[in-house]
Order: C-alpha cells, then structure tokens, then sequence
C-alpha cells in the first residue's frame, strides 16, 4: 500500500512545517483509509479501494464548498477549499473531456442506445469502466448530451 506510505510521509511532513490545511486534508485520508482497513472481511486494500476513498473525499469538499458559498460562509468554504486542494494532489490524473466523450460513444454503440430511456443501461457501463479517470457528475452530463436528439 504505497499510498498509505505516501500519506504518512507528507503527514509527518505537514507536521514539521506546520500547514494546518495540509494536516486537516491529511489526516482525514488517513482516517477513511484506517476506517477501510477495519471493516469488516477487509484483508488488503487496493489501489482502487484507495482512489474511491480519496474520490469521496474530495467530493464531499466540493459539495461541502458548495453549499457554504450558497450561505454565505466564505470563511468555511475556503477552509474547505484548502483542503480540496490537499486532497486534489493524491487524486489519479483526470481523463479529458474529448477522451471521456469517445470512451461514453463506444458505450452507447455498445449497448445500442438510442433514445434517454437506455440512459441507466449507458450509465452503468459508463461508471464501471470509466469509474476513478474522471467523477460521476461529469460522465453523466456526458451521457445525457450524447442520448439527446
């Protein structure tokens, strides 16, 4: 588990130079990844294991940092957004846009989709190949621009 190595690194790291953001970021990855390590029938995790639990992290900053700008708490959202940007750094490179727009193409080919009614068929596909290169809200906007008549 390398990244785990790799998070107790920059936590130390963090530590010595005193970034609160950094400790903050850091210490709830390595809090989820802990709490993955103790459930229950878990032996070892896997990469994939940890880019979901690092994805999920950064999602709930994001919705997080929503949310407070819609009421007005600047302070929290940009605690937020240090955060993100902390997560942000242990997150797997990002497919491109155009890249995603041919991978989802093929999909609907695949399945022969026609119409938004195969929307859950493409989705599903969709989310189990494509899953970790790029975040669930951006695939399905895909989706639906390329089911659209």
């Amino acid at each position: 588990m390398a990244l785990f190595d790799k998070i107790n690194e920059d936590l130390k790291a963090a530590m010595k130079n005193k970034d609160q953001a950094a400790l903050r970021a850091i210490r709830s990855i390595k809090s989820a990844f802990l709490l993955l390590q103790t459930e229950e029938g878990k032996k070892e995790i896997t990469a994939q294991d940890e880019n979901k639990v690092i994805q999920k992290l950064a999602k709930q900053r994001k919705d997080s940092i929503e949310i407070f700008e819609k009421q007005n708490r600047n302070d929290l959202a940009l605690l937020e957004k240090e955060e993100l940007d902390v997560i942000s750094n242990y997150l797997p490179a990002q497919m491109p846009v155009e890249e995603l727009k041919k991978n989802i193409s093929a999909i609907i080919d695949e399945v022969g989709a026609t119409s938004m009614a195969d929307l859950g068929k493409v989705m599903n596909l969709s989310m189990a190949r494509l899953s970790g290169k790029s975040d669930g809200k951006t695939i399905s906007a895909i989706v639906k621009e390329l089911l659209q008549p």
